[in-house]
């Protein structure tokens, strides 16, 4: 964790704003949330929130099982054929404050997201992880609704480059209306985004996490990873197999982070007032299992309205965010 508080303002926004490209269309009742009245001004009408800001509907796309995105952004079919161009963002995508991020793909300046990204847990090294895996329960749903997006996570980042984001996400109003959903995602150096076909869940649902590289041991700068997001109680899960790292070295790690858009007020969360990571497990890049990582609570909260009575507890296995 060595200077990572003197460094938040710039990191925490890559945790919050980013992902990858796909390829295939997804269906309308699992396109993502569109942004509402509440969003800020300079958000374009037509812009969905994912888990790193506002992007155009173009720019995020669903992976279909199968399907794999290569390194240079095309898509590989689960028939063998592969795509004669990747695709490519021509819209600006926007913080969750309304600040513009990219133009047509390429970086505007450090993210800055800060107004959705809440509190988490989290840890760094000096090397690289290959594998991080936590469970998580399925809240109940908000008792008010303005519209507003909770996403909790773990994931892991390039510390060094904020330039993209891997992680298994359950969202409350992020697919299919109202309700509970896990999709795994990954986000955006070439300005899009790429998320594995959503699933529903239910309040009680126990959520299981995993992000692995699928190198040998010993490849601390993995190509390719696989991120999965499986609910343990139906066992439906969604996988984004062999999706590309962009060069980038994991070696943050998140044990659990609360993310929100468009809340009101405080019964816009759930109200179960806090939610537990557990059986959290981080490995190293030969997947030797690190007994204490080192995670440390940080929050963002400061000066956000509202403010809901928010905080946390780490432990070796576990974290609690308090909301």
């Amino acid at each position: 964790m060595t200077g990572m508080k003197l460094r938040t303002s710039r990191r925490r926004t890559i945790a919050a704003a980013v992902l990858f490209v796909c390829v295939i269309a997804i269906p309308l009742a699992q396109a993502q949330k569109l942004a509402g009245p509440n969003r800020p001004s300079a958000v374009p009408e037509g812009y969905v929130i994912t888990p790193f800001g506002y992007f155009h509907p173009s720019c995020v796309r669903g992976v279909g099982s199968g399907e794999t995105v290569l390194a240079d952004g095309r898509v590989q079919h689960a028939d063998g054929t592969v795509d004669a161009t990747a695709p490519v963002c021509s819209y600006p995508h926007y913080t969750a404050r309304g600040e513009v991020v990219t133009r047509g793909g390429s970086e505007a300046g450090p993210l800055t997201i800060t107004h959705s990204w809440i509190e988490d847990g989290a840890t760094t090294t000096t090397t690289a992880y290959g594998k991080l895996t936590a469970d998580w329960p399925v809240p109940s749903a908000p008792t008010t609704y303005h519209g507003q997006t909770v996403y909790l996570f773990p994931g892991l980042v390039d510390y060094q480059t904020d330039q993209t984001i891997i992680q298994p996400v359950l969202g409350w109003n992020s697919f299919f209306g109202e309700v509970w959903s896990i999709a795994s995602w990954n986000c955006c150096p070439s300005g899009t985004s790429q998320y594995s076909s959503p699933v529903q869940v239910s309040t009680g649902d126990t959520i299981f996490g995993q992000i692995k590289s699928m190198c040998k041991a010993g490849v601390e700068s993995c190509a390719k990873w696989k991120i999965t997001t499986q609910d343990k109680t139906t066992h439906k899960s969604t996988i984004l197999s062999k999706t590309p790292s962009e060069g980038q070295t994991f070696n943050w790690a998140q044990s659990g982070a609360l993310e929100v858009y468009e809340i009101v007020e405080c019964s816009d969360y759930p109200p179960d007032d806090a939610t537990t990571f557990s059986k959290v497990v981080l490995y190293d890049y030969n997947y030797q299992k690190i007994a204490n990582p080192g995670w440390s609570f940080t929050d963002y909260y400061n000066g956000l309205d509202p403010q809901c009575n928010y905080g946390g507890q780490v432990s070796a296995t576990a974290v609690t965010l308090d909301y």
